[in-house]
């Protein structure tokens, strides 16, 4: 068993902090571990508590048609994960003691699988994982560094169900990583 599988066992009976309590599933994580690119997510909806994996409903299918659009896909050379690892009630924003807890899972993922690059998908996420005051409206599609992990925001997938119009700055946002991840790793050497 690797490290990730290891620490997937034990995120599996967290019992943390109260929304243990009312999960069908532990959201741990899916894709490829030894990805360059780790898509992080405020936390599972209700299909994906059902399921058990990240991003499967309709929100799901629009970051899966964008992702082939670059050509990435999260069977083969990307992870995504969540800030937290069980459903919120009634799909609310997940609190900010909530996060703190589950968010030790997040940076150990983080810590295995090594990604060149973080992108936050919507406000929450980059709001905790690139500053706390982050503007998504404003800041998306911007790259950041931090701790040497290259980091960006997008807009939701669910934000672009709601808000069409919001497509094409959020397809320039991948536009702007598949061109991040054609860079050399470290340029000028």
């Amino acid at each position: 068993m690797n490290q990730l599988d290891t620490l997937r066992q034990e995120c599996l009976s967290c019992t943390r902090c109260g929304l243990c309590s009312g999960r069908t599933n532990v959201v741990f994580g899916v894709g490829n571990p030894q990805s360059d690119v780790l898509f992080i997510g405020e936390g599972p909806g209700q299909q994906e508590d059902l399921s058990g994996e990240p991003f499967v409903g309709r929100a799901g299918k629009l970051l899966d048609l964008m992702l082939d659009a670059v050509g990435l896909s999260r069977h083969s050379n990307i992870y995504i994960a969540n800030i937290v690892k069980c459903r919120p009630p009634q799909n609310r924003d997940p609190l900010p003691e909530e996060q703190e807890e589950c968010i030790k899972w997040l940076e150990e993922q983080i810590r295995i699988i090594k990604p060149r690059v973080i992108v936050c998908l919507g406000r929450i996420a980059a709001a905790r994982i690139i500053h706390s005051d982050f503007k998504i409206t404003k800041e998306h599609g911007q790259i950041f560094e931090k701790d040497g992990i290259k980091m960006m925001a997008t807009l939701h997938p669910a934000a672009l169900l709601r808000n069409p119009a919001q497509k094409p700055a959020a397809f320039e946002d991948f536009l702007k990583l598949r061109d991040l991840l054609a860079q050399p790793e470290n340029p000028g050497n």
